[in-house]
């Protein structure tokens, strides 16, 4: 049986779980405390754990339930299937984690440190301390302090969490199978990674060509015509099976999917055709949306610009590696990379990280473009873009050493680029896996 859980308000997965019966297994839909047709408050993340376990005991209470339990569940409800799974009270038959929000400090933070702004304040406006979604907020997100912005329960204290929260530190005992999905534009991509990888048991990882709603906006067209249903369908019978050993992971590559690569790749060296700029958080560069065309920023002069020489086609699958030498006049900055290529405008990964370092010294860091899969053509120039903000999709970095939430202060931060280099996995596409394919290759 299936237990699906989320505080999304469970009448809206009835259809999950009509198909889910529909197919064999029974399926139980729950709501979060304090959400819906759930007591008590909801306070996010506080609860999820000994909640879903008295929940899973009940569960195998039912004459319905013959003790082989899957849990399943997307975003939040992931993160409730896995918090569940490590409690460990009682049996679990496999777990189904898609686009997975891992903690309030994964989901406040990236992995780099910087603080996400604008899909946090949306998210915490509407459902932060309340039994049902209030409607959207029209929020000023250049107001100062970050941390005032939201007056709603829970919103000051998401800013102290741990980027990493302690569900971590459990993945590796737990022993069942897990499938991770998510999508290379998901902002929880490189955590869905990391989980499969964490994983104890056996795992697989499917990165498509998604974001955080997966394929409801192209249905069918990443496999073949099959939504993701047929594939956690698939996945549950062979965890039932329990014939699935190691992991195993694959990424969208265009018309077809690769196998995630295992080594990093070659290195090659960034030339810098513009390298000084000035960061100012009163004028922030601009976030722009996944695969966005990013023309519209060319004339911007806060940015360094850098391109790679002439590349041999193939297939770029995975994390890529950048080292840099770096220089800046103020304590603490945040360092934006957004590549695209020079050929074509369109974003194809970004990374944000905050660092700190003396004024005025160079400093040598490196830090991990993607996850991201494309197919290039020979003769293929990458163009690598650095900024000093991500606004608004990230908080202002004030340059003061104050956190970004707590500015109120802003200063501009002159910045220069001495030096970058990227280790490529870029490969001829030898391990493609045809879409038609992909689902019965995941379940192998």
């Amino acid at each position: 049986m299936v237990l699906l859980r989320s505080p999304y308000d469970q009448r809206l997965n009835h259809a999950e779980a009509k198909s889910w019966a529909s197919r064999g297994f029974a399926c139980v839909t729950a709501d979060t405390r304090g959400r819906f047709g759930s007591g008590g408050t909801f306070l996010p993340y506080a609860h999820e754990r000994s909640d879903g376990a008295t929940l899973l005991d009940w569960v195998h209470a039912q004459d319905f339930c013959d003790g082989r339990v899957l849990l399943a569940g997307a975003s939040y409800g992931a993160y409730c299937a896995l918090v569940t799974a490590a409690a460990r009270t009682a049996p679990v038959a496999g777990v189904i984690a898609a686009v997975p929000a891992m903690g309030p400090g994964e989901t406040a933070r990236d992995p780099g440190g910087a603080a996400r702004l604008a899909c946090r304040a949306g998210w915490w406006s509407e459902h932060g301390g309340t039994g049902r979604p209030r409607p959207p907020a029209d929020l000023d997100l250049t107001h100062l302090p970050v941390r005032d912005l939201v007056d709603q329960p829970g919103w000051p204290e998401l800013w102290s969490a741990p980027r990493r929260g302690p569900l971590w530190s459990e993945l590796p005992h737990c022993e069942v199978p897990l499938l991770a999905i998510g999508g290379v534009h998901d902002p929880f991509a490189a955590d869905t990674a990391e989980l499969a990888a964490t994983w104890g048991g056996p795992s697989r990882l499917v990165l498509g060509p998604w974001g955080h709603l997966l394929d409801s906006h192209a249905p069918g067209a990443a496999l073949a015509g099959k939504r993701i249903g047929a594939l956690y369908l698939a996945f549950a019978h062979a965890a039932l099976a329990d014939t699935q050993t190691g992991h195993r992971a694959w990424i969208a590559t265009g018309d077809h999917w690769s196998h995630w690569p295992t080594g990093t790749g070659p290195t090659h060296q960034l030339s810098v055709a513009r390298g000084v700029f000035t960061a100012d958080p009163t004028n922030p560069f601009p976030s722009r949306a996944p695969a966005a065309d990013l023309g519209i920023d060319a004339n911007r002069p806060d940015r360094a610009l850098l391109h790679s020489a002439p590349l041999p086609g193939g297939v770029l699958r995975g994390r890529i590696g950048v080292r840099l030498r770096l220089r800046a006049d103020t304590p603490d900055n945040d360092w934006l990379l957004r590549l695209s290529t020079v050929e074509d405008n369109r974003q194809l990964a970004h990374v944000i990280f905050r660092d700190t370092a003396p004024p005025g010294h160079p400093v040598e860091r490196t830090a991990e473009l993607g996850p991201l899969g494309v197919e290039l053509p020979p003769g293929t120039r990458l163009r690598l873009e650095i900024a000093g903000h991500h606004w608004p999709r990230h908080a202002r970095n004030p340059h003061t050493g104050v956190d970004p939430v707590d500015a109120i202060e802003l200063r501009p931060s002159r910045r220069e680029v001495l030096a970058a280099e990227f280790t490529l996995p870029l490969a001829t596409a030898t391990d493609a896996v045809a879409a038609a394919n992909l689902i019965e290759e995941v379940v192998r």
